[in-house]
């Protein structure tokens, strides 16, 4: 099996030389997946830009989409990377296990988020038409449910890309369920 590496600052090009530098100013650090990405003259940018776009979908509402859809796609990368982030925007230890499962009975609106996502997920985009339904029920408008799948779409890149990778683990592991 061939190894990927995790590329360092020196192994990049310029281009990505400056993003590794601003990653670094941001996080203090550059993800592991991140580097990886600069294998790819224009994948690490491209990336950055469309995870950063602007959304309707910020803070918990980004991070529950996020956690649904790696824990579908079972990527331990972005289940730990986003168990730390999900802390950061409020969520609980208790909340972000609840999340990860599809659910979030904590918040009606979320949990209507929550099992939209899984259902789009596993069903690779086709959602069961009541969970939809049940969303704008909840109060997402449709402008939420666009912003959603593109963040679906954000992280099935990286979903995919570790697992296929393999590149290791550069946050605390997430629990298992």
């Amino acid at each position: 099996m061939t190894t990927i590496n995790v590329p360092s600052r020196d192994q990049v090009s310029p281009a990505n030389q400056a993003l590794f530098d601003n990653l670094k100013k941001g996080l203090g650090k550059v993800p592991n997946l991140y580097a990886t990405l600069a294998h790819s003259e224009h994948a690490l940018g491209n990336y950055l830009a469309f995870q950063n776009a602007k959304s309707s979908m910020t803070g918990k509402a980004r991070e529950v989409v996020n956690l649904v859809v790696s824990q579908v796609n079972n990527c331990e990368y972005c289940l730990a990377a986003h168990t730390v982030i999900g802390g950061m925007v409020g969520f609980t230890p208790e909340q972000i296990l609840e999340i990860r499962r599809g659910g979030a009975s904590f918040d009606v609106k979320l949990d209507a988020l929550a099992k939209l996502v899984k259902s789009m997920a596993v069903e690779r985009g086709h959602a069961d038409t009541s969970l939809v339904q049940a969303f704008f029920d909840a109060g997402w408008t449709k402008e939420n449910l666009v912003d959603a799948i593109v963040i679906i779409g954000d992280k099935t890149v990286t979903n995919y890309l570790h697992g296929t990778t393999k590149v290791p683990v550069d946050f605390p592991a997430a629990p298992k369920i």
